[in-house]
């Protein structure tokens, strides 16, 4: 079998990124980072409210830790859902060194210390913390991309803070819930 060549008019992904933005500038960003597939790996919505599984835990203990690996970020508000992610993350000063480099380092990854970098180490870490669990190297736990949204002011910051608190008990209308099986009873997970 032989490898296909890189042709960039046929494998170029359009990007959603906002065209000559620095991801890596200071400021607030609000992501939103779905699983694979849209599975509900990280618990179910139980009377409004997240309740975390095993693999939720995981979720949030190294959404947690996002700060000891890039020493430019603070954590705002976010939530683990059953299968994605919303959260603030704000880089505060691009000159402040990270404590640990991304896995995603390459000469064609994203920018260093930025919300590409900080997402893509995330990604990495949870489903490298699952995939040990699970005994399965290697399956996606992860879309490929993640939703981005720049915060501009305070009246934004506000807003999109009330939308993560509010977002379990919003779940029944969530887009993001495309099945019955991420609310109420879920299915078992190891």
């Amino acid at each position: 079998m032989t490898a296909m060549k890189y042709d960039p008019k046929k494998h170029h992904r359009r990007s959603i990124r906002l065209p000559g933005h620095d991801y890596a500038q200071a400021g607030a960003y609000f992501v939103t980072i779905c699983t694979d597939d849209r599975q509900c790996l990280f618990g179910r919505v139980d009377n409004a409210e997240m309740r975390l599984n095993h693999l939720g835990q995981i979720a949030d203990e190294c959404w947690r830790m996002i700060p000891a690996h890039f020493g430019n970020v603070e954590l705002d508000a976010f939530v683990i859902m059953p299968n994605h992610v919303h959260g603030i993350i704000v880089i505060t000063d691009v000159g402040v060194g990270a404590t640990h480099a991304s896995p995603l380092r390459t000469r064609n990854g994203p920018k260093p210390r930025s919300i590409g970098a900080i997402i893509g180490s995330y990604k990495s870490g949870v489903s490298k913390r699952i995939n040990e669990i699970r005994a399965t190297p290697g399956p996606t736990i992860w879309q490929r991309d993640y939703y981005e949204h720049i915060i501009r002011n305070d009246a934004s910051l506000d807003r999109i803070r009330l939308y993560i608190m509010n977002n379990p008990a919003s779940w029944m209308l969530d887009r993001e819930n495309p099945r019955a099986d991420c609310y109420g009873q879920e299915k078992e997970q190891p």
